[in-house]
């Protein structure tokens, strides 16, 4: 009966999620994968959510975690969609009170985002357009790299790309983002040419169905799943000898974080990104600070006291 009630809330909760909070699908899924947990934890002990989650339950299931695997970074956001969850139950009447308080019990560890240098990046794409192959799909795959560094997208904002969402005069790309904000994207020279050379060789030639707007299309015609565009990322990174640090989240990074290196705007950067508050963005200001302080302390004469004492006096 528990888990029966535990599957019908969230099913409930993922259509408000949908309908009324006008989240994508992509992230309602991220969400559902989060309260899953939840649901185990739930199914083990067999706790009624409704009548018997308390604050002891909240710091066992948190325990739990950490446990069974969980990275601390994994547990804070599982915790944001467990108060989000619960407010919802508290608003619809669902439970008489919410046992998860306003203020994590948890602090996110601050890590620095991993991006490429710029050298890394050309590497990367390179070794795309430098694969062989009869059907088109690096070429695809070029577009699609250059398209993610140049604008700064998300996967998900990629995987829902219309070939109508771009505007190859204008050098622009509608985008719809987390929360369903649109947003305009700028592409440069290098993507244009790729991007045009995809959408006039290529795709016509993988599209089966006339009706399919999907900008990317898979082999067998229809719209580039978000799994498989995470897979051809993963693959030319290990082709260029870049390992397993990149991720389609990585270009994303390292867009903003050259960006902000050769002095674009915050705010700009920001808009650019689809971020809702400037202090999202300010992250990149750190990533931007540690490595003039790396090339500072490698290239000035006076970064140490031992460089100073090396110096001839007069």
């Amino acid at each position: 009966m528990a888990v029966k009630l535990f599957e019908h809330l969230t099913r409930r909760y993922s259509e408000y999620l949908l309908h009324i909070k006008g989240l994508s699908h992509f992230t309602v899924r991220t969400y559902m994968n989060d309260l899953g947990s939840l649901g185990e934890y739930l199914d083990s002990g067999g706790i009624d959510l409704t009548n018997e989650f308390c604050g002891d339950n909240l710091n066992s299931y948190l325990s739990w975690l950490i446990d069974i695997g969980y990275a601390r970074s994994s547990v804070v956001r599982k915790l944001s969609v467990l108060r989000s969850f619960f407010r919802w139950m508290h608003d619809e009447g669902l439970v008489d009170h919410d046992p998860v308080p306003r203020m994590s019990p948890m602090k996110k560890e601050f890590r620095l985002p991993n991006f490429l240098s710029v050298e890394e990046v050309n590497t990367l794409i390179a070794v795309a357009s430098e694969t062989e192959d009869n059907t088109g799909i690096s070429v695809r795959d070029t577009a699609m790299l250059e398209l993610i560094y140049a604008a700064g997208v998300r996967v998900g904002e990629i995987f829902a790309l219309d070939v109508d969402d771009i505007d190859m005069k204008q050098m622009q790309v509608r985008v719809l983002g987390k929360g369903s904000r649109e947003r305009i994207a700028l592409i440069g020279r290098a993507a244009k040419s790729a991007l045009h050379e995809y959408i006039e060789d290529v795709r016509s030639k993988l599209c089966k169905y006339k009706e399919e707007d999907a900008l990317f299309l898979s082999r067998n015609g229809v719209r580039l799943s978000i799994r498989s565009i995470q897979d051809r990322i993963r693959k030319y990174a290990r082709l260029s000898g870049l390992g397993s640090r990149v991720h389609t989240h990585t270009l994303r990074h390292s867009f903003a974080t050259h960006m902000i290196d050769r002095g674009a705007d915050l705010r700009v950067v920001q808009d650019l990104l689809g971020h809702s508050s400037p202090t999202t963005t300010q992250i990149y200001t750190h990533v931007t600070l540690r490595e003039a302080r790396r090339s500072y302390i490698q290239s000035h004469p006076l970064s140490s006291v031992e460089d100073r004492y090396k110096l001839p006096r007069h």
